[in-house]
């Protein structure tokens, strides 16, 4: 995938990032099959909503620091529609702007170039 070498050499994948979707996928399916049988579609687009909500907070801030790698956690919520079985893109397209998503991935390859 073209977007994943971007993603590997962009600021996320020193902070882990990469592993972040993977990572709430298996928990998920894992917490919410013990917890409530049939229940992780539910809660994943709960969750996405709810950190799509968050991540388009963070673009109002201005502090330098907390911004720092802002295109990066953007790109988070790609990757964890791209590796959920229960998610959709035109879920994510509902309540984050794939514009946002594009600008990111716009981003991320130019700083990779500038490394």
């Amino acid at each position: 995938r073209a977007s994943c070498e971007a993603f590997v050499l962009s600021s996320g994948h020193a902070n882990n990032i990469h592993c972040l979707a993977k990572a709430i996928n298996s928990l998920a399916g894992a917490f919410f099959t013990v917890h409530g049988p049939g229940d992780v579609e539910d809660r994943l687009k709960e969750f996405l909503a709810l950190a799509s909500s968050s991540f388009l907070r963070l673009g109002q801030e201005t502090d330098k620091e907390l911004i720092k790698n802002r295109e990066s956690v953007y790109l988070l919520l790609d990757e964890l529609v791209q590796e959920s079985p229960f998610l959709t893109m035109d879920l994510l397209e509902s309540c984050f702007p794939y514009a946002l998503l594009r600008t990111s991935y716009h981003h991320v390859y130019k700083f990779a170039d500038q490394a």
